[in-house]
């Protein structure tokens, strides 16, 4: 693998459709067996779930920005835990970002297995890049820069260093493990509600309940219902390969 001569012009080139990659039985379950071996154990999950993390605040922070709000700040910590900091007269506006947290992985996981499957694989990857990069200019401690900046590099050198084919491959491991993040995420936090309430107020739930008085319970309903569509749709692709003729 060499850089191409013109990186930035095949970092655009990215953006563009590729031809759909064909995708067997056997990579197939390769690909979901590689983004389970990447989600399941903690010892991946680690490292991997950061990636879930930075997605989840950075769908706090797009919802504020596209409702009018002040971006302040945002923290992502080595734990997986963040804070996205908003400053907003509107108390709709102050809800519509709280809840765009824990159903953005989910959301964003079904957008990456739908691109890589239909060619869009490097496309999803760039964009990816794009955004986590706009996201530096409002991060605000060290470990937010390590895990952003670490993410960037890594898609940036897919794009580069690797065939666009098999970027769609990377693009649905990653779509799957964000989905699976999304899934763990929902069973923490209805862990927080049941088990941890010494730690309610760290949990967007409990922040849109005190906001709305609508109970904690409806919203994590909520989010359970958008991670579960995004698994639907994620999911279409999958019986024509592992079953063809049905």
């Amino acid at each position: 693998m060499s850089l191409p001569t013109d990186p930035w012009a095949a970092f655009v080139a990215a953006f563009s459709r590729t031809a759909v990659p064909v995708i067997t039985a056997t990579e197939l379950l390769l690909v979901v067996f590689l983004a389970t071996a990447l989600s399941i154990p903690r010892q991946s999950w680690r490292y991997v779930g950061l990636l879930a993390t930075a997605t989840h605040e950075l769908g706090h922070a797009f919802a504020a920005v596209t409702s009018g709000q002040r971006l302040s700040g945002i923290r992502l910590r080595l734990d997986h835990s963040g804070t996205t900091t908003t400053y907003s007269r509107s108390k709709l506006a102050t809800v519509w970002s709280c809840f765009w947290g824990y159903p953005v992985p989910a959301v964003v996981g079904a957008a990456f297995v739908w691109c890589g499957f239909n060619g869009w694989g490097p496309a999803a990857i760039a964009a990816g890049a794009v955004a986590l990069a706009a996201t530096l200019l409002f991060l605000r401690n060290a470990a937010g820069f390590l895990i952003t900046t670490g993410a960037i590099l890594g898609s940036v050198a897919l794009i580069l260093l690797v065939p666009a084919g098999f970027v769609g491959h990377v693009a649905v491991v990653l779509g799957l493990v964000l989905l699976v993040g999304a899934v763990r995420d929902l069973i923490k936090l209805t862990h927080v509600h049941l088990r941890r309430r010494d730690r309610l107020a760290t949990s967007d739930a409990y922040l849109l309940y005190r906001a709305t008085a609508v109970p904690s319970a409806v919203w994590i309903l909520l989010f359970a219902v958008l991670v579960a569509g995004s698994w639907l749709v994620a999911w279409q692709p999958f019986p024509a390969i592992l079953l063809p003729g049905t």
